[in-house]
């Protein structure tokens, strides 16, 4: 998942999706311990998905604007 799709969604949006990627991981972790998953980068991808998000929200607590990707300052 890209920034500028991140950044677009509402907080309760994000919220909501960073609880469906958690239980995704859990997934993908169950999945690797059974010797079920073949391609073990979607555990990194998820990881960084979540922390990414995560980011979002906080710099939304903290009021901090970012740059979107066309380089114009987002507006709160």
């Amino acid at each position: 998942m890209k920034m500028y799709e991140i950044r677009q969604m509402t907080d309760d949006e994000l919220r909501k999706r960073i609880i469906e990627e958690e239980n995704n991981l859990v997934d993908l972790r169950f999945a690797l311990a059974t010797k079920q998953l073949t391609n073990t980068a979607k555990i990194k991808l998820t990881r960084r998905d979540i922390a990414r998000m995560k980011t979002v929200l906080r710099e939304r607590e903290l009021g901090i604007e970012r740059k979107t990707d066309s380089g114009k300052k987002e507006e709160k």
